[in-house]
């Protein structure tokens, strides 16, 4: 019951915080106009409220305060995730350069880092096959004097802080079509909260659980109107909040960074393909185009209820895989899923009309 209740209060204050950003968007200029932002990769025609970050981060908020204890690596993600999301709602309403929005991802990585969340170990990939031992990432560590006494694990650091930046970037390149973005986010928070479970009632999981349903009741509260047609989008103030948030509670949960990976295993070789495929085309990773799946998925004639329906499906089915299998058949099974994907995208990259394509 405690669990279920951070889960209801999470969803009631985001439902009834959408309802409000819907209302007073376009008071404040946080809106998707797409005659004056023609981003090629729109798919509206016409205005639609965006921030939709700023509900579902101020849910989150109050959920954690009134439900969670107070700690240093709550404090930590909390910080974190208002930078994430007050950048983000400038960039909903001024379209900020791509620079500033990277810089604030460093920085909120940081600031988690700082609060003392890191992966300090990660399975030995030489040995996984014969069950795996692992690698220890928090042996080398550098001590200073700054206002008392700090310590950084140089390699546990710097990967946590690749990861949680790598997660925001891949989850935003997933805010496709309506609904999309928002199920698949409840779908990984969901498996996350039921892998942390194993641990229960671990003190050190108690953060990760009622997190974890604090998120996914917040993301659901934004999605009942997000869905197809949506009344509001997430804009980046959204994305980058739950790829953070996503991200950071896969390294709490035990460094279930394997689980994590393979439940988003389609957004993201959607994602590393498009960042690839920009860059051999010496092009911006983060200039938008409609060459992602869920575009080429639409140019094939599906909905955008269908896309949508179909990443959350795939999801599901790979969250449940995630929760049963041991880590070795976890890595055959994404590598298999990755081949898959990867092959999809390069087929229809060459098979659909060149009109599509573009």
């Amino acid at each position: 019951m405690n669990f279920l209740l951070v889960f209801i209060i999470s969803f009631a204050f985001a439902f009834f915080f959408v309802k409000v950003t819907i209302k007073y968007a376009a008071s404040f200029g946080l809106v998707d106009n797409p005659k004056i932002r023609n981003h090629p990769a729109a798919l509206h025609r016409k205005i639609i409220p965006r921030a939709g970050g700023l509900p579902i981060f101020v849910s989150f908020l109050i959920t954690s305060i009134l439900m969670v204890p107070y700690s240093q690596k709550l404090a930590g993600i909390l910080l974190g995730g208002l930078i994430l999301v007050g950048v983000g709602i400038l960039d909903d309403k001024y379209d900020l350069k791509t620079k500033y929005k990277f810089l604030a991802q460093i920085l909120a990585a940081l600031v988690v880092v700082a609060s003392g969340i890191g992966i300090s170990f990660i399975t030995n990939p030489a040995h996984i096959l014969a069950g795996g031992d692992v690698v220890r990432l928090d042996q080398v560590r550098v001590i200073f004097d700054f206002l008392g006494t700090h310590s950084i694990l140089i390699f546990a650091d710097l990967l946590a802080v690749f990861w949680i930046i790598w997660v925001i970037n891949m989850v935003n390149f997933a805010a496709g079509v309506d609904g999309q973005l928002g199920g698949i986010s409840v779908i990984v928070l969901m498996v996350i909260f039921a892998a942390s479970l194993r641990y229960y009632p671990d003190p050190s999981q108690t953060i990760v659980t009622k997190l974890a349903l604090a998120g996914a009741g917040a993301t659901l509260g934004f999605l009942i109107f997000n869905f197809y047609p949506a009344k509001i989008f997430p804009g980046d103030s959204g994305s980058y909040f739950l790829g953070f948030l996503i991200a950071v509670l896969s390294i709490l949960s035990g460094a279930k960074i394997g689980t994590a990976v393979l439940v988003m295993a389609i957004p993201l070789v959607d994602g590393v393909f498009t960042v690839i495929r920009r860059l051999f085309q010496k092009k911006s990773p983060f200039l938008g185009d409609r060459k992602h799946l869920h575009h080429l998925l639409l140019e094939l004639g599906l909905s955008q209820r269908t896309v949508s329906l179909f990443y959350w499906l795939l999801c599901a089915i790979l969250g449940a895989v995630a929760l049963i299998l041991p880590p070795t058949q976890k890595l055959f099974v994404g590598v298999f899923i990755a081949i898959i994907v990867l092959g999809g995208i390069i087929w229809l990259n060459f098979n659909l009309p060149t009109k599509a394509r573009k």
